[in-house]
């Protein structure tokens, strides 16, 4: 499975590990994704997302409806019928 957030998109990105005597070696910093189920009311039915912390956040003070309109508004697919 991907670690790719459905809502905002966030994917893994690289950098590099530093050690005391400065050596770099390649990394990857994940994003913070969870696997959450969301109700909405407006449609009466539960969607099952992989999203980050920070899409969690966004959904708490919005609300779940409300942000897949705005997503959907701008033209991003998330994979969810509304």
């Amino acid at each position: 499975m991907s670690k790719v957030c459905q809502l905002t998109g966030k994917r893994p990105i690289t950098g590099h590990n530093v050690s005391h005597s400065n050596r770099k070696t390649k990394r990857r910093f994940l994003p913070n994704l969870h696997k959450k189920r969301f109700y909405i009311p407006e449609v009466d039915r539960w969607v099952t997302l992989r999203v980050s912390a920070h899409a969690i956040r966004t959904i708490n003070r919005l609300g779940v409806y409300a942000y897949l309109k705005k997503l959907e508004s701008k033209g991003i697919d998330t994979g969810v019928k509304l």
